[in-house]
């Protein structure tokens, strides 16, 4: 997803828009810290993957860091804290309300900068992503990547291969789905554990000041004090008015991930990027799908190119038919032997267009804030159509305008940018704030995909995103563009449909935006991410070596085809905040 985007909805009160806020400046903690040996870490931290080296081997772990020019270290060891007592008589430095990718990343940064931390949890471990999102879906599109391949029969035959018939067991691929998310949910469990992060169990809010209680509903409450709070409690499934879910006929993304069950034909009402990579995955099953839009165009959050040729290779050629400029007003479960109905009106007349009866309704709507019971009154904080206002620094705003001491708010909770690894960056520059040095996070150069096949990604702007701003700023915009069809891989893996796109400034090489659709197009955009994030110019990047023969080269090309002015520095820019 992009920094700005609309999630289409079936009602005409269901499009939730992402904003980006700007707000107020204060002081910060003058001392620093020296940067310690980096953990490596992205959406999910690498603890998250592998046993932890210290904990296995009953040793201690040793971290540097310096603060006011005094060398000072934290021991951290077997389960206990990763400090032995937190600043100002608080019961920790940090407390973190949602155990998500974002919460994850978050606690152990701040482990690695040497705070005392706890992580609260009234669900699982892992959020949304890891249990009902990101790598279930992944694990599904998994199948159906292969079951593409095996049943493309011309495909198989220019490799000189033949296969036969290609078939599947539903519930071994749902086991599959299910195994890879409680694999991952038990080693960030663990991860956490092994470096002294405190789990605490039960639903947390805030209720005051520099507090927070925990327990269960109905039960025993605990209230703990900490120097500073961050809420990452994720989002749900949007579900719009007029749309009954029963879990079994009309689904959201919670329940297709379990693929209880592979019907026929199924309406996918949004086709952002969870209702195409679930059309991905049904028709790969055999599904016959219907998608139905509120805007006129599907694929409505794309750069307008790409979606056009994404449509032509992941919607036109498949068992796929679809409704625009449309919103579903009702819909009704199956139920007595009646099909799932299906009503359709005109998204801007009204007027009644169409009714649909088939077996079953995916609702992908997008995602809403879960933010009620949080305790935000305490505090005089008020959501946003569900979101919890905050600044650049994830810093939460109240009621009236002015900071909320302490107080922070990553990932969906907040709007800024609905993605898993987003939540993730978000937490670690909050701790680098907590921590004593400020930072700002560019969300301009966070990437996104879909993993469709082949995928989409992009970061940046989209070109209509980027001549808009060209117009108000006054500046050029070029287009770069490179084929996969003149990439030596993709052809030899008989995979030359795609192509990579990029917005630039002519004028001083900056880069606006990069969009990919194509193979692994998913991995090939972090180049140009972190030359966004890093400021790179194209003057500079163009003259990096990349390996041959490797998709890379898609994107060396690309850097190389753009014409930026022979007489423009190669100095490198400031990355801009947003």
């Amino acid at each position: 997803m992009q920094s700005t985007l609309s999630l289409s909805s079936s009602s005409a009160a269901a499009g939730i828009t992402i904003r980006s806020n700007g707000g107020a400046n204060d002081a910060f903690n003058t001392a620093t810290a020296t940067t310690p040996n980096q953990l490596r870490f992205c959406g999910l931290r690498k603890e998250a993957f592998s046993g932890c080296k210290s904990a296995k081997n009953n040793a201690v772990l040793v971290k540097r860091f310096r603060r006011k020019s005094e060398v000072v270290f934290a021991s951290l060891s077997g389960n206990g804290n990763g400090s032995t007592s937190s600043a100002g008589g608080f019961d920790y430095d940090l407390v973190i309300i949602g155990a998500g990718v974002g919460g994850h990343g978050a606690a152990l940064h701040a482990v690695e900068k040497g705070l005392k931390t706890a992580i609260i949890e009234g669900d699982v471990v892992g959020g949304t992503c890891v249990n009902r999102g990101c790598v279930p879906s992944k694990a599904l599109l998994a199948v159906s990547g292969r079951m593409r391949e095996l049943q493309n029969e011309h495909h198989m035959k220019s490799f000189g291969l033949q296969v036969a018939a290609a078939g599947y067991d539903r519930q071994g691929v749902a086991d599959h789905a299910e195994n890879l998310a409680t694999k991952i949910r038990n080693n960030l469990t663990n991860s956490m554990k092994n470096l002294g992060v405190d789990i605490l169990t039960g639903f947390g809010a805030v209720v005051g000041p520099q507090k927070v209680k925990y327990g269960t509903v109905g039960g025993t409450e605990t209230v703990i004090t900490a120097k500073d709070i961050i809420i990452a409690t994720g989002s749900v499934p949007f579900v719009p008015k007029g749309v009954e879910v029963d879990g079994k006929t009309v689904i959201t993304s919670d329940h297709a991930l379990k693929l209880e069950t592979v019907p026929e034909w199924i309406v996918i009402v949004g086709s952002g990027y969870i209702g195409l990579e679930f059309s991905d995955v049904y028709t790969a099953l055999g599904s016959e799908v219907t998608f139905v839009e509120a805007l006129d165009q599907l694929m409505p959050g794309f750069d307008p190119e790409i979606g056009k040729l994404a449509q032509r290779v992941l919607i036109n050629p498949r068992k796929i038919d679809y409704h625009t400029g449309v919103f579903a007003t009702k819909i009704t479960p199956a139920k007595d032997g009646n099909p799932v109905r299906i009503e359709l009106i005109d998204a801007k007349t009204k007027e009644p267009k169409d009714t649909l009866e088939v077996d079953a309704a995916l609702i992908a709507t997008g995602r809403a804030p879960f933010t009620q019971g949080l305790g935000l009154e305490s505090v005089n904080v008020e959501t946003q159509r569900g979101f919890i206002p905050v600044d650049e620094r994830m810093r939460v705003i109240d009621s009236k305008g002015e900071l909320v001491p302490h107080l922070y708010c990553i990932g969906d909770a907040n709007g800024k940018m609905m993605l898993a690894h987003a939540a993730s960056a978000q937490g670690i520059s909050v701790v680098e704030q907590v921590s004593g040095k400020d930072h700002v996070l560019n969300h301009l150069s966070i990437p996104a995909a879909c993993f469709t096949h082949p995928e989409i990604s992009m970061v940046g702007l989209t070109e209509p995103q980027a001549r808009e701003k060209a117009e108000k700023e006054g500046f050029e915009v070029s287009i770069a563009k490179t084929s996969f069809k003149a990439n030596t891989k993709a052809l030899a893996e008989n995979e030359g449909e795609g192509i990579a796109k990029m917005i630039y400034r002519p004028d001083n090489g900056e880069i606006l935006g990069v969009h990919i659709f194509g193979m692994h197009a998913a991995d090939l955009i972090h180049e140009a991410s972190n030359a966004i994030a890093l400021g790179t110019r194209i003057q500079d990047i163009k003259y990096a070596v990349h390996a041959h023969p490797t998709l890379s080269e898609v994107i060396d090309e690309l850097f190389k085809s753009a014409k930026v002015k022979s007489d423009v520095p190669s100095a490198v820019a400031e990355p801009v905040a947003v």
